[in-house]
């Protein structure tokens, strides 16, 4: 681990950190800027991510997240090299577009084993040291899909459906160890995923839904997981957040 950036805030100061699907978009936006408040950062992604990890002054950890075992081993390598574990988010996810009657039972493992499955995993590694160690934070990023559903992305709505049901239920259970569990369901973010199924009539379309006026960028949603793995939110669990400029309200 190379040395970390100068802190531009103290709120993370040594707290230790993975980000999963750290390698890039919001992902990697969540990784910089908690390493940007004094966090040690994990990064564990199925792509390259060792020039995320450095810029962060981080750990690269390379994982296939559809295979428990290496899900596993990566998690333990992870927690090794940081020392601990104070912090989990997952941002791993895959997304695709399909009409419902047209989703295969292949299609549909892939989509949960990604976003649901591996979730379950890397939660259960992380609960089991922070119980250890006396508490931590666990932040999952679900989708405004997983509330207001999707036309052509039913089995992505389920996964982060999935995503939420199980932050609430890891919320009650490990709350008793002084785990806080919550949920981030972004709106529109563009990123790389998705780039290739989207149309700049799309997005426009997608503006004009919100308020604001505006998608979301990747810093959003790292701004609210910082709050969210810090102190101040220390009263706050069992939460799926909106983060969708106002384009879904409950």
């Amino acid at each position: 681990m190379t040395a970390p950036p100068v802190p531009t805030s103290t709120r993370h100061t040594a707290r230790r950190v993975i980000v999963t699907g750290g390698a890039r978009g919001i992902g990697a936006a969540i990784a910089s800027h908690l390493a940007n408040e004094g966090a040690h950062v994990a990064i564990m992604d199925r792509l390259p991510c060792e020039q995320t990890a450095l810029a962060c002054g981080g750990l690269a950890v390379t994982v296939d997240l559809t295979d428990p075992a290496d899900t596993s081993r990566a998690m333990a390598e992870a927690i090794g090299g940081l020392g601990g574990l104070d912090v989990l988010v997952n941002s791993a996810g895959i997304f695709a577009l399909s009409p419902l009657l047209e989703i295969d039972v292949e299609a549909w493992d892939a989509m949960m084993d990604i976003n649901a499955r591996a979730t379950l995993l890397t939660m259960q590694s992380a609960a089991r040291h922070m119980i250890d160690g006396g508490g931590g934070v666990i932040i999952n990023l679900a989708s405004m899909a997983a509330k207001s559903g999707g036309a052509m992305e039913s089995h992505y709505a389920a996964s982060k459906a999935a995503v939420v049901a199980l932050t609430r239920a890891a919320a009650l259970e490990w709350g008793p160890h002084g785990i806080r569990v919550n949920a981030i369901c972004p709106g529109y973010v563009l990123t790389e995923m998705g780039a290739s199924t989207r149309t700049d009539e799309q997005v426009a379309a997608w503006s004009a839904r919100s308020p604001l006026g505006r998608l979301g960028a990747p810093e959003d949603v790292a701004g609210l997981a910082a709050y969210l793995a810090s102190d101040a939110a220390s009263y706050i669990t069992g939460q799926a957040l909106n983060l969708t400029g106002g384009m879904v309200m409950h």
